[in-house]
């Protein structure tokens, strides 16, 4: 996390190391080009890396940071002097913090440890459901709620982008929390929280519709009569995993809801599987049929929305 003179924070967040580095160096290197009096004003300025448990603090060189600091795994202080371009002290904390790297242990030893819980956002959704002990993830459920409960009549929701700072602030405290409460005043613009679920499917490392069903359900939808299109996607949806299919279901369910206050928020079965269709379902290769890909998945996602009951209603309806 980093807070600027100006009040402004941005969230960083990865697990791979190089990319820390990387972030490190930009940050220092801009404040460097900074005018000299603009560096001065930075001098108090305090910057925070968050990456796990770890918290690295890069601060203000001065003459009590002579003295090396004790390293940690789990933290380290670097204090830079922007408005000085000594060399030493550049290769001085470069030297460190790859050493910091370098010691700290990875992250599937911090979570076969217990230290670090299995992550939310980018992993596969069985194991998500496996770690939970339930078919449909808890914060998907979370969301539905919350957009239900103060979001139904809202103008373009989930067209309509929200704060992508306070969506990955979201994302951090969901890896890292668990328990979350969405009706906190910080996640009080629903559109933050719409942006949010739409992020979760979207960094899946499989989309909700398995890969290996893509092209199955992109030939039903080509289908040229409307009963054998519903008839043909609703027995792929019947194939899917549990829950691939349960999750589909209450969201299907939701969105369901959010079209049926077309009138108020002006979200259409049509808006929603523009919006959904290339989050939900994509190729695992892409090819150089993304237009047609793109407009197979919007109607996919617009069928399923229009004819709810007869795709997930029991075999009698």
């Amino acid at each position: 996390q980093i807070t600027t003179v100006s009040g402004n924070e941005f969230l960083l967040q990865s697990d791979i190391d190089f990319l820390i580095l990387d972030w490190f160096h930009a940050i220092k290197n801009a404040i460097d080009r900074l005018p000299k009096e603009q560096r001065i004003t930075s001098r108090n300025s305090e910057f925070k890396l968050r990456k796990s448990s770890s918290i690295e603090f890069l601060n203000n060189l001065d003459t009590e940071s002579k003295e090396p600091k004790p390293e940690h795994r789990k933290s380290l202080i670097f204090r830079l002097n922007y408005s000085a371009s000594d060399t030493n002290d550049r290769n001085r904390v470069k030297s460190r913090l790859k050493k910091f790297i370098s010691r700290r242990p990875s992250l599937k030893t911090l979570q076969e440890k217990g230290l670090i819980k299995d992550q939310i956002f980018g992993s596969h959704l069985h194991v998500v459901c496996g770690h939970e002990k339930s078919t449909v993830p808890k914060f998907v459920r979370l969301c539905i709620e919350a957009v239900e409960r103060r979001g139904l009549d809202v103008d373009g929701i989930y067209r309509v982008s929200g704060n992508l700072a306070t969506i990955q602030k979201l994302r951090f405290v969901v890896n890292q929390e668990e328990k979350l409460n969405l009706d906190d005043s910080q996640w009080e613009d629903i559109h933050v929280v719409t942006g949010a679920l739409k992020m979760f499917f979207r960094e899946l490392p499989e989309p909700l519709f398995p890969y290996s069903s893509f092209e199955q359900f992109v030939e039903a939808i080509k289908k040229p009569d409307n009963a054998t299109r519903i008839k043909s996607i609703r027995n792929l949806v019947k194939k899917l995993p549990r829950p691939n299919y349960d999750t589909m279901k209450i969201l299907f369910e939701h969105l369901q809801k959010i079209a049926a206050k077309e009138s108020v928020n002006l979200m259409s079965t049509q808006s929603l599987g523009i919006v959904f269709g290339p989050t939900l379902l994509r190729p695992e290769k892409e090819t150089g049929n993304m237009a047609v890909h793109m407009l197979y998945q919007n109607q996919i996602v617009e069928l399923m929305l229009s004819e709810y009951s007869k795709i997930f209603g029991s075999e009698e309806d």
